[in-house]
């Protein structure tokens, strides 16, 4: 299972590469799935209805993952973990790690430097 990220997903909306490419690669697959965070994220940035439409059309097509308690407890102790090292990044990604985490998941984000913080955390490979 691949989880996107919010940066791939803006990224898929846009049409820009190489998110846009991969999204569209999982989604063919079946595999792709979002968690509750990025949907949260996406949905709170559209800046106007046809936007929101575009973006609720997209996220109708991929199975959204919850926060359940497994995922919040994990988030918890990845927050804390990683402010102990003094490299923390930040409470919506340290929730999506849970979520990732927690469904023995790989995630799919540019945003490797945060990501990449988070001890047995998969990161999804981009096409060369």
């Amino acid at each position: 299972m691949i989880v996107a990220d919010t940066d791939v997903l803006i990224d898929f909306l846009a049409g820009r590469d190489p998110g846009a490419e991969r999204v569209a690669l999982e989604l063919d697959r079946g595999l792709l799935r979002t968690t509750v965070v990025t949907r949260f994220e996406l949905l709170s940035g559209a800046r106007n209805p046809s936007q929101e439409s575009t973006i609720r059309q997209v996220l109708a097509a991929i199975p959204t993952l919850p926060l359940d308690e497994q995922a919040a407890d994990l988030a918890a102790q990845i927050q804390r973990n990683l402010q102990r090292a003094g490299e923390p990044i930040g409470m919506a990604d340290s929730l999506i790690a849970g979520i990732v985490l927690s469904h023995g998941a790989t995630l799919l984000t540019r945003n490797r430097r945060h990501f990449a913080r988070v001890s047995g955390l998969r990161l999804a490979e981009f096409p060369s």
